[in-house]
């Protein structure tokens, strides 16, 4: 199969200060090696890392950004030693496009914790020194053992979110074996990431409680969501009653917030896994060590997990609640989900609306 020429231009929106501001952009894909995929880009999800690396909140922002590693699409063209896949498979593409492939991190499927460094799938620096440039673009190459299969019966634009927000839940639930049907979740936060976590409870069969300052969001974490419980996190007298209750905890909440309240609602060996990223966490010693609890953290997962979470949300009909816009409203949507305005994720509708 001939590969496509490494001058075609791509297509794309990207930000070219830190003002973040998203305009379009043209750039060259890098040409089509014989371990690659090569897939035109349907849909890409909108995460809160765009919003980082757009507006250069860790200083490290490499302008022009072209941001998005939510990524969904369709194959148009394989490389001479690409098995895996073909041309017309439904793909993803999540948060990172490469690693060494050799440390023990790699080897076990958990590339994204490489120990060389994994490249992230925008504003990373490849091997040969070029700036990954990310899903808010018309297609992408990528070396096959990052891209994962679809299964046909699954919607595009659902998939997209499932590359990251959906990853980042699943990943530490499966680990911590928070997958046995009977025992008790509780979910801190829901937005993107903490409504994946409830539906995502829900399917292993385990009892979920919504903990939220927000009590606007009961209605929809009951009927919407299919959680068993809400608890307004705020009211001392609903913790109360609910503690040393929980098995597992997830914490998504990014915003600062106290841990002992949290903590004490875990029964004796109970596990809260931290997944967002508040400013600090502080807790005390005695929240863990009188209840022999433990505190963990997790940032979205590897190939191996990744594949196995696609294939369970296909089997078990499993969708993130999305809002689909069109890139022209991209600039739009991020202030949106600044202000955490969004139910529950954004997703760009790329093959119809980037032109």
């Amino acid at each position: 199969m001939t590969s496509e020429s490494a001058d075609d231009n791509c297509l794309a929106w990207a930000a070219r200060d830190p003002s973040g501001l998203l305009s379009p952009y043209k750039f060259s894909r890098r040409a089509l090696g014989s371990d690659d995929v090569s897939l035109n880009i349907t849909h890409c999800g909108v995460c809160y890392a765009d919003v980082v690396w757009t507006r250069n909140k860790f200083g490290d922002s490499k302008y022009p950004v072209v941001p998005g590693h939510e990524i969904a699409g369709i194959v148009k063209e394989v490389g001479s030693n690409v098995r895996r896949f073909k041309v017309g498979d439904h793909v993803g593409v999540g948060t990172y496009v490469n690693s060494c492939r050799d440390c023990e991190y790699c080897n076990d499927g958990l590339e994204v914790h490489c120990a060389r460094g994994s490249v992230f799938t925008f504003n990373g620096v490849d091997v040969d020194g070029t700036v990954t440039k990310g899903g808010y673009s018309s297609h992408i190459v990528v070396h096959e053992r990052y891209c994962f299969k679809i299964p046909d019966n699954y919607p595009l634009a659902s998939a997209a979110p499932l590359l990251c927000a959906g990853i980042t839940v699943y990943t530490p639930m499966m680990r911590h074996k928070m997958n046995q049907p009977g025992k008790s979740l509780g979910v801190i936060g829901l937005g993107g990431l903490g409504h994946l976590a409830v539906k995502f409870g829900k399917a292993f069969g385990l009892r979920v409680t919504v903990l939220s300052t927000s009590i606007s969001k009961k209605e929809e974490a009951l009927n919407l969501l299919g959680a068993d419980k809400f608890v307004v996190s705020s009211d001392e007298q609903q913790m109360m009653a609910l503690s040393r209750s929980l098995d597992f905890i997830i914490d998504t909440a990014s915003g600062d917030h106290p841990f002992d309240p949290y903590l004490s609602l875990l029964k004796t060996a109970g596990v809260l896994v931290l997944v967002g990223f508040p400013s600090e966490v502080k807790f005390s010693p005695g929240s863990i060590v009188m209840g022999m609890r433990t505190v963990s953290g997790s940032a979205t997962g590897g190939t191996k997990d990744t594949q196995e979470m696609l294939d369970f949300c296909a089997a078990h009909g499993i969708h993130p609640e999305i809002e689909v816009i069109p890139i022209q409203y991209a600039n739009e949507a991020l202030e949106r989900l600044i202000k955490k305005d969004v139910k529950y994720r954004f997703v760009i509708d790329i093959e119809n609306s980037l032109k």
